[in-house]
């Protein structure tokens, strides 16, 4: 593990863009391991590619809440109307096999020493949310590794527990240090919502002991055009260039 360099993807929901630019910039970087914090797919117009080059590249994952509803037949009354417009969309364009690889992936996972979850430690079938520090407080009382990735918010951020949980800055390089938890929210590669349209992705530098969330431009028009000629609600395509 010591000259492993690790990109930790999620929430790429269809964006072939979007993954394909983080995955030439993970590249650039000598990235050598992929993990990814759920929701390869929804929202985006290429949910079967996208999922079938995170199996190419040995990804290991969990499972996300769209993950999770475009592989089991169960009612999504509860989710918003939009997303449950994607959802029906997003199944008919998977195979069998797709949907199984899908179902299989578990909701929690330890990998070479770090966590991987979708929402949250305590309750990962629930899909809560992570935001504030009292929420990651809750999260941390069941995180048995140093550092736990996750997801689901769309919103780059790092929790350190060090006695106390305090929320330190989302974008720049830090080291993990001995003694401290960190509950780090990896972003959003294919479809932020924090303000900024670019991709967002964890690199994780195992030797070096250090994270970094890094952000990549890509091409939106094209995914945007996607959106639109498959008939997917217009609303998709215009969030994507204002990062919301």
């Amino acid at each position: 593990m010591a000259n492993t360099k690790c990109a930790v993807l999620g929430d790429i929901h269809g964006n072939w863009e979007a993954l394909s630019a983080v995955l030439a910039d993970a590249q650039a970087q000598g990235v050598n391991r992929y993990t990814c914090v759920g929701d390869i797919v929804g929202y985006n117009a290429n949910p079967a590619e996208c999922l079938r080059k995170i199996k190419d590249l040995g990804a290991v994952c969990v499972r996300g809440n769209h993950d999770h509803y475009c592989s089991h037949d169960e009612c999504i009354r509860d989710f918003h109307p939009l997303a449950a417009n994607v959802v029906d969309w997003t199944r008919n364009q998977l195979t069998e096999e797709d949907v199984e690889f899908l179902r299989q992936q578990k909701l929690v996972r330890v990998v070479d020493g770090f966590t991987l979850v979708h929402s949250t430690l305590d309750m990962p079938d629930k899909w809560g949310y992570v935001f504030e520090e009292l929420e990651a407080e809750s999260n941390f009382n069941y995180q048995s590794t140093t550092v736990c990735f996750y997801g689901h918010t769309h919103h780059p951020v790092v929790f350190e527990k060090a006695g106390y949980v305090r929320r330190a800055n989302g974008t720049a390089p830090f080291s993990v240090m001995l003694g401290k938890k960190y509950f780090v929210n990896v972003g959003s590669v294919g479809q932020p919502r924090d303000g900024d349209s670019r991709a967002s992705y964890a690199l994780y530098d195992m030797g070096a002991r250090q994270i970094e969330i890094r952000r990549v431009e890509y091409d939106i028009a094209e995914a945007q055009r996607k959106i639109k000629d498959a008939g997917l609600p217009e609303r998709l395509a215009m969030r994507l260039s204002m990062g919301v």
